[in-house]
């Protein structure tokens, strides 16, 4: 690479020059920290880093990175400045990827032997997922996408859990949920005894937030792929099983029928009202405080709620599903999945990027990651196997711990938590070092007894020992993983396409937000003429021939097996 040409070059002419107080003034230099720009499309922090992480990437790397999130704007912004980023992390491997690919804005893995002499761990052991990206780019190697395994022969944890109160839930006699009407029912039920969370503010079923919503409302889809089990795919959902794609737009589909439900939710009074201006990180305060009931995500129900007051108090959230649901579950895929880590074409230190990349895909990078320092937080005992030391599993339960001083290491865990929002290795590949999954839900040191008399309840009244064992011994959907990536899409159909999206969210957060049935069904008429005026279909029959593509390689997963 030129740069380390230049570098060498300068080197070389200054140590025939330098005095010994020179030599020392360049040693003060050198030691300098570097500052590195990670613009991540899927960060919801801006700025520099700081805690614990923050600690790591200096100690390690003698790094300090500052964060871009993907805010609106800020991709076409540094598309025309020619200079993504050093880091740069992708939402997906579709249309805005492409196109950093086409204009060369990305750095080539290969170009120098970077990958070979900065990435070697990478380069060992996720062939698979390089090759992908490798044939999604043109032939040229840019990076790979998150959620690696090492092999594809199970599938992931379950991502949709459906947490809930189970303290409310037994203090109102376990009442049957088949459907759900009979979830509206019992959400409608767990108000009248707990008005009010523990700040003192009403409670509610849930809290959204609009800071993740793409092509659709996120939490409405998502939560159409955790009652039917249809992944996302553009603007609609798809069976899995079967392939059949529903639209966003159709009459009783899935996304319309989740619509229908928060907004029966928010006339019942059970649907924060701050939900189409909350964050992420206001809605989850909410959470701490018991301000709401379920979540169909762990990290936005158990993961905050679950600390040890609560649960020394009797009240936890945990898995229950109605009868009818059939949430999805991903399948384990040694070429990972859509969102790309990569190394802008313009940085000063490819070098640099790769190493801080190649660390986070070892053992310890990823469970450094994910649960704090070695030896603070975590460790291996003498059989190798993970556990959590004293404080990881307070931390573990309570994210606003803060280390000791002891420690060497200051603020809270929140403080320094892993802001970037990607990962390497999916969090239920077996780590090589313990020979368990890197979830600390299945190391051997947390397969023990309930750890309250409110988790020993659920224990006994559902017959599981977790979450995971729960949901396995109910009807799900796998969506198994495939080589698929996003297909792209011409000029005149991306202009379509952000118009059609933008009208989708806008009008789907009105139709919630309906004070009547009545409004409600004409919102959602409105949203289907106003979005078919336009392009809605040309964007729609790109979604079905996507849908008709991912089908068949799934089909021939199906039939390799």
């Amino acid at each position: 690479m030129k740069h380390r040409f230049l570098v060498a070059l300068v080197l070389l002419v200054s140590v025939s020059l330098l005095t010994a107080c020179g030599v020392g003034k360049k040693k003060e230099e050198e030691a300098a920290p570097v500052t590195l720009t990670v613009y991540s499309q899927l960060a919801n922090y801006s700025g520099e880093m700081s805690g614990w992480f923050a600690q790591e990437l200096l100690e390690r790397f003698n790094v300090k990175a500052i964060i871009v999130p993907d805010v609106d704007g800020v991709y076409e912004t540094r598309m025309e400045s020619g200079n993504l980023g050093d880091i740069v992390l992708w939402g997906s491997d579709g249309d805005e990827y492409l196109g950093a690919v086409e204009a060369g804005l990305l750095f080539d893995w290969n170009e120098d032997n970077l990958l070979h002499e900065y990435g070697p761990y990478v380069k060992e052991y996720m062939p698979h997922a390089l090759a992908k990206n490798k044939e999604i780019s043109g032939g040229t190697l840019y990076g790979f996408g998150h959620n690696v395994a090492y092999s594809s022969e199970d599938h992931e944890a379950f991502f949709y859990t459906w947490d809930l109160r189970w303290d409310l839930y037994k203090r109102l006699g376990y009442p049957a949920v088949k459907d759900l009407d009979d979830y509206l029912q019992l959400m409608i039920d767990m108000k009248e005894i707990e008005p009010v969370d523990e700040a003192g503010n009403p409670t509610y079923a849930i809290s959204l937030w609009p800071d993740w919503d793409g092509d659709m409302v996120m939490y409405v889809k998502a939560f159409a792929t955790a009652y039917y089990g249809y992944d996302e795919l553009g603007i609609g959902l798809h069976n899995p099983e079967n392939g059949e794609f529903y639209g966003a737009l159709d009459e009783d589909g899935p996304y319309l029928e989740a619509l229908r439900f928060f907004n029966a939710l928010y006339r019942h009074d059970l649907l924060d009202p701050d939900s189409m201006t909350n964050t992420f990180d206001k809605a989850m305060e909410k959470v701490k405080n018991g301000g709401t009931f379920f979540s169909i995500f762990n990290f936005a129900g158990s993961d905050g709620y679950n600390t040890v007051d609560h649960q020394n108090e009797g009240k936890m959230m945990l898995t229950m599903t109605p009868e009818e649901a059939t949430p999805i579950v991903y399948g384990m895929n040694v070429k990972g999945s859509n969102r790309i880590w990569s190394i802008g074409a313009k940085t000063q230190y490819p070098e640099l990027a790769m190493e801080i990349i190649n660390w986070l895909a070892t053992p310890e990078g990823r469970m450094t990651s994910e649960y704090g320092p070695k030896g603070v937080t975590w460790d291996y005992d003498e059989n190798g196997k993970s556990y959590f030391t004293e404080l990881g599993r307070l931390m573990r339960y309570d994210k606003d711990v803060a280390f000791p001083e002891e420690t060497g290491y200051s603020g809270k865990f929140s403080d320094g938590e892993f802001e970037w929002n990607n990962t390497t290795w999916s969090i239920d590949a077996i780590n090589p070092e313990s020979g368990e999954p890197f979830n600390w839900r299945f190391w051997e040191s947390n397969q023990e007894e309930a750890k309250s008399a409110i988790e020993a309840d659920w224990r006994e009244f559902t017959g599981a020992r977790s979450s995971d064992e729960y949901l396995n011994n109910r009807e799900y959907k796998v969506a198994l993983g495939t080589s698929y990536s996003t297909g792209s899409r011409s000029y005149e159909l991306r202009v379509k396409w952000e118009q059609v999206t933008k009208a989708i969210k806008d009008y789907s957060w009105r139709a919630i937000y309906s004070e009547s049935e009545a409004r409600f069904n004409a919102q959602v008429r409105l949203m289907q003429r106003d979005v078919r005026s336009y392009g809605y279909d040309a964007c729609l029959e790109w979604a079905l021939q996507e849908a008709a593509r991912r089908k068949a390689l799934e089909d021939e997963v199906r039939s390799a097996n």
